[in-house]
């Protein structure tokens, strides 16, 4: 039986960027610990299947279809929400994007494009959240996903490296402003996992070599691994937990 600290039942978790990677994980973990899931996404297809592959495991599954870096799109899905009568409770703002390529090659429409989608839009979607959180007085959890270049740069992914920099003092303001609501905002730096995203840097002999060499670990990270951290940031056992990040990368940021 699981501890009731850790126990989401009666919960409701949207998820962004939830209908592959990190972010299907995630919601999956949600909803095993017994959350009600939004699933988003900007392709339909994609994430209809995504929900009803989380609905044959016998999940409560929503979709929101919005793109998390249009404000009006972002307004309008928590306005469809509402008249639902679905209350977001726990927010995890996973969707993001890379860009490999070297600061003096790149343009500003590409940085532009990065920022928005791994920074601008975790304050675009936890505003409307943190909205409606505080007009309900019961609290809430709004989870933003980091990076290990939440810490540490490295070559070709300037503006990831800002943005999920950014990442961390947002987290960091949101707790200034909302922890006396009894929202608790927190963040997870995943280190190097398995996903689709880095298909082709593990394909790479000398990236994924360097990976491993350079991970305590020794090896990639696996997507469900970020379940544990995100059901304790999503639930009761993390109320005084604020304003931290979380780092699930076996121990490459521990070490020299």
């Amino acid at each position: 039986m699981s501890h009731p600290l850790f126990d989401l039942s009666g919960r409701t978790a949207l998820v962004t960027g939830s209908s592959r990677g990190l972010g299907r994980a995630i919601a999956e973990a949600l909803a095993e610990a017994g959350a009600r899931i939004v699933v988003n996404g900007v392709d339909p297809e994609r994430l209809a299947h995504g929900a009803e592959a989380l609905r044959a495991k016998g999940h409560a599954v929503e979709t929101a279809a919005f793109d998390v870096t249009d404000e009006a799109a972002v307004c309008d899905a928590f306005a469809r929400l509402d008249a639902a009568g679905i209350a977001v409770d726990i927010l995890v703002n996973n969707a993001g994007i890379q860009l490999r390529k070297p600061l003096v090659d790149l343009s500003l429409a590409e940085w532009d494009q990065v920022l928005r989608t791994n920074l601008t839009s975790a304050f675009l979607v936890g505003r409307e959240a943190a909205r409606r959180m505080i007009a309900r007085q019961r609290g809430g959890k709004i989870i933003n996903i980091g990076s290990l270049t939440s810490e540490a740069a490295r070559a070709t992914v300037a503006p990831y490296t800002a943005a999920k920099g950014g990442i961390k003092m947002l987290t960091r303001a949101m707790t200034a402003e909302w922890a006396a609501h009894g929202i608790q905002a927190n963040a997870i730096g995943p280190g190097y996992m398995a996903t689709e995203m880095n298909t082709a840097l593990i394909q790479n002999p000398d990236f994924d070599g360097w990976v491993k060499s350079r991970t305590p670990a020794r090896r990639w990270g696996l997507p469900n691994e970020l379940a544990g951290t995100a059901i304790f940031l999503a639930s009761a056992a993390s109320d005084y937990v604020n304003g931290q990040i979380l780092y699930v990368d076996g121990g490459m940021l521990a070490v020299l």
